[in-house]
């Protein structure tokens, strides 16, 4: 099996591990912070992680999940150059993926504030799934199809 491969298999088993952690993160957070904002009786929340975040306030938890979010999408988007540069062999996909990156999350960021001046749910919603795809292993599919496509056409 060629090196090329051996780091594109090592690639996805990554991005496939952090999307299993944000998931795991994200949901936890989320049943603690409801349970914090609407005062009910128990969290959801897994019993460790209730304990890692005993005596947080919703504040405090807002901040660590925009931390996280931040976090796991600088990850995905090292992943996906580290993969572009292992199926291509090059970096010259590195500032485009970046810029593409960026240009994603701003747009995310532009239709949150529109969503939240508006009261628009649905874009609320749109803005939302776009920060998610940045932090799952979504964009390394659109290289790796993008680099079969290439060696076809």
């Amino acid at each position: 099996m060629s090196r090329s491969r051996i780091l594109v298999g090592l690639i996805a088993a990554m991005a496939i591990a952090l999307g299993v952690a944000r998931d795991f993160l994200f949901s936890n957070l989320n049943y603690q912070l409801d349970h914090l904002v609407r005062h009910t009786r128990h969290s959801y929340a897994h019993s460790q992680f209730q304990r890692a975040v005993e005596g947080w306030s919703a504040g405090g938890l807002s901040a660590l999940k925009w931390a996280l979010a931040l976090a796991f999408t600088a990850a995905m988007c090292t992943l996906c150059v580290l993969l572009a540069r292992s199926l291509e062999g090059t970096y010259r996909h590195a500032r485009a993926i970046m810029l593409l990156f960026l240009a994603t999350g701003l747009l995310a960021l532009v239709l949150h504030f529109t969503a939240v001046q508006l009261h628009s749910r649905p874009v609320e919603f749109v803005a939302v799934k776009l920060l998610h795809a940045l932090q799952y292993p979504v964009p390394l599919l659109f290289i790796w199809v993008a680099h079969r496509i290439q060696r076809v056409a």
